[in-house]
């Protein structure tokens, strides 16, 4: 079949107080290869890629990328297929407003849509968007099924994983078994993507270190926060792909592409001390000139200071810790499986070793207290004086589908509509507002306080201890050079700043919300 796939444009917060960038699509660039690679044509629409400076006001926050009218000049005539993938929920509505205009521009091509956002609430998708086919959860072998029964006119019922509609209801198979063997697995079909666009305007994850290409090494994870969509979307199976496997694709990007940094995007990269041993071991084997980084929150049990030289000596340039929460009693009530004892080893021994090393914080969360705000200030304090480089302090926000969204939608306190998918994009604004937030032991305002003193307690410390920071992060941000989370910052507020002066003054009003 001649099939489009789509990755759609995105929303960003013009006063987001963190250096959160977009990246290269790698789930989609998954499904191009294994579509390729069954015998598809394949033709690929980059909203972001193809237009990576296009920045369009729409209310209080941004649109980035090509239009959906741009979009739809960019289909081939004669597509037979068209694909549409979506990772985050606070996309939907720009995601929902494109599905609708494609689907009136090609109503009789089947529109089929992947990703954490449709996995996560399918029913509401095909209710406000004329969807033809969910592929839910682990979209590669779903795909592969559900394009050749179209391309053959098969019964769409019997494959997993599939969502479909049928006499006016939607209908939704059995989910799929995770793939295990994940090395069998084609590379991302990157052929199709303009690497060198995203990299030229730092839109990467994690610090910009040089040409950028992002890195799947393992798949799912065994923990089951509260929080977290990934037991949802993944199930808590963890499956790591061949230390060889990775390094091979790794050495073929940088000879390919020129790509010397390689961001991980795996939900729990380090679990294994043996494999990420042997990771970085083939690495010096090999030789490779590459840096190297873990941008999500990394596990700290195995990393003592053996591992942290492996790290070093491997190319690892950068990692981040995610304690959420300087409260044991958060932590509990968030089922996040981490002591201080665990992190401030893992810690000591980065810091050691040179690492760049941040640590996350979500404030908020729905049963805090004033015990376990000052418990988190007093922990940023505690890593400010042990050495990491920077906090990122967020506002908690309900993914759809997670056990903490269910626990509130049964009080009543969720209803999903456009203003509760956007409130992603709000957690990292300069104020919080009562209609933001569910804790209710703050004030919006209150929560705002606590969440400057989390971040001044770690950098007041973390300057008074190490005062050459300042210097570096300033001489750093004049040379347009990262090292640091802080630093990216930096150079994203200066982007968006020039971006925001090409800007047009308004965005067309979007089609509105209406059923399938």
């Amino acid at each position: 079949m001649k099939v489009t796939l789509i990755h759609p444009p995105v929303y960003i917060n013009k006063h987001g107080l963190t250096a959160l960038r977009p990246s290269l699509p790698l789930g989609l660039a998954y499904i191009a290869a294994v579509l390729r690679d069954d015998k598809h044509q394949i033709h690929v629409i980059d909203a972001l890629g193809l237009a990576p400076e296009q920045m369009m006001p729409d209310g209080d926050i941004w649109r980035l990328g090509l239009t959906p009218d741009e979009i739809i000049a960019r289909i081939p005539p004669d597509t037979q297929a068209i694909g549409i993938t979506s990772m985050w929920s606070y996309s939907w509505p720009i995601v929902r407003e494109l599905i609708q205009k494609v689907k009136a521009a090609f109503p009789a091509v089947p529109i089929v849509c992947g990703g954490e956002h449709f996995t996560a609430v399918p029913d509401l998708s095909m209710a406000q968007a004329p969807i033809d086919y969910l592929v839910l959860g682990e979209g590669e072998e779903t795909a592969i099924a559900l394009f050749r029964a179209l391309e053959m006119k098969l019964d769409i019922s019997v494959i997993p994983g599939v969502a479909y509609r049928k006499d006016g209801q939607i209908q939704k198979n059995p989910r799929r078994d995770r793939i295990r063997n994940v090395d069998e697995l084609p590379w991302p079909a990157w052929e199709f993507f303009d690497i060198e666009a995203y990299s030229t305007n730092r839109l990467v994850s994690g610090i910009y270190y040089g040409k950028t290409v992002p890195i799947l090494a393992t798949r799912g994870c065994p923990y089951q926060c509260t929080y977290c969509s990934s037991p949802n979307m993944w199930t808590t199976r963890w499956f790591a792909r061949s230390p060889k496997d990775v390094i091979d694709e790794i050495q073929s990007y940088h000879e390919k592409y020129g790509a010397t940094n390689f961001p991980f995007q795996d939900l729990t990269a380090i679990l294994k001390r043996e494999w990420v041993v042997d990771f970085c071991q083939e690495i010096e084997s090999r030789g490779l000139k590459i840096t190297w980084q873990l941008p999500a929150g990394t596990r700290s049990e195995i990393i003592d200071e053996e591992v942290a030289r492996l790290l070093v000596r491997s190319g690892c340039r950068s990692l981040n810790f995610a304690p959420e929460s300087g409260s044991e009693r958060t932590r509990k009530h968030m089922k996040k499986m981490l002591t201080d004892d665990k992190l401030f080893r893992a810690v000591h021994a980065s810091v050691k070793a040179g690492l760049n090393v941040g640590a996350f914080f979500v404030l908020a969360y729905p049963t805090d207290e004033v015990e376990d705000m000052k418990a988190t200030v007093r922990l940023a304090a505690r890593l400010g004086r042990a050495g990491i480089d920077d906090v990122s302090a967020g506002f908690f926000f309900p993914l759809p589908s997670t056990e903490i969204t269910r626990q509130l939608e049964k009080e009543g306190k969720i209803r999903y509509d456009d203003a509760f998918l956007k409130l992603p994009i709000y957690v990292h604004n300069k104020f919080l507002s009562e209609d933001r937030k569910f804790c209710t032991h703050f004030t919006a305002r209150q929560l705002t306080r606590w969440k400057y003193k989390v971040v001044a307690a770690f950098y007041l410390n973390s300057f008074l201890f190490r005062p050459g920071r300042v210097f570096r992060i300033l001489w750093n941000f004049v040379r347009g050079k990262e090292t640091s989370k802080m630093e990216s910052f930096l150079q994203e507020t200066v982007r968006k700043i020039r971006l925001r002066k090409k800007a047009p003054a308004k965005v067309a009003a979007p089609v509105p919300v209406g059923k399938a």
